[in-house]
């Protein structure tokens, strides 16, 4: 603990030990989903809006949360180079982050297997009926499939970023607990 004497007010400031290999892996594997929920969600919204269809708010909100990830790395990097990255702040931007994340899960997966959804139509038109050969129809089932691989993946990457906000509220935890010496 570092003690800094101001006039007659006495400043008490206590250093945290961060674990630097847990948090890098944190650090990139939060990036990779931030952004894979973002470029996924984006080229949904500029797919809804070449075929003049409305747009899922599912959509536009994978956007804001995937930019808001990146936002919040953005400041945790920032307090890292500035050696001020309190467990405190990290717990508090985690639990807001998990929140979104879980509206994220539930968002994706009523689109994904309720109702009319995504993955029976996905297994219907596009994984039980492969193309082959150099056609329009091997073209249009190719863009087809990668739509159907990207509601899977948009979905698990919502999971994994859940995942790993839990992790990163441990870490903090013990962090703010001394148990990284």
């Amino acid at each position: 603990m570092a003690r800094t004497i101001v006039g007659s007010a006495v400043v008490v400031r206590e250093k945290y030990y961060w674990p630097d290999l847990q948090l890098n892996i944190w650090t990139i594997i939060m990036l990779a989903t931030a952004g894979t929920i973002l470029g996924i969600s984006a080229n949904f919204m500029i797919i809804q809006s070449q075929m003049q269809r409305d747009t899922p708010w599912i959509f536009p909100y994978g956007v804001t949360v995937g930019a808001l990830t990146m936002v919040v790395i953005f400041i945790e990097l920032l307090l890292i180079a500035q050696r001020r990255l309190l467990p405190g702040i990290m717990m508090l931007l985690s639990f807001i982050l998990i929140v979104l994340f879980i509206t994220g899960i539930i968002g994706t997966s009523i689109q994904l297997f309720a109702g009319p959804n995504v993955n029976n139509l996905c297994n219907a038109f596009v994984n039980n009926q492969r193309q082959h050969g150099a056609s329009l129809n091997t073209l249009g089932w190719l863009e087809q499939n990668s739509i159907c691989q990207s509601w899977s993946a948009l979905f698990a990457f919502w999971i994994i970023g859940s995942v790993f906000l839990v992790w990163m509220m441990v870490m903090a935890s013990q962090v703010n607990q001394n148990q990284y010496d």
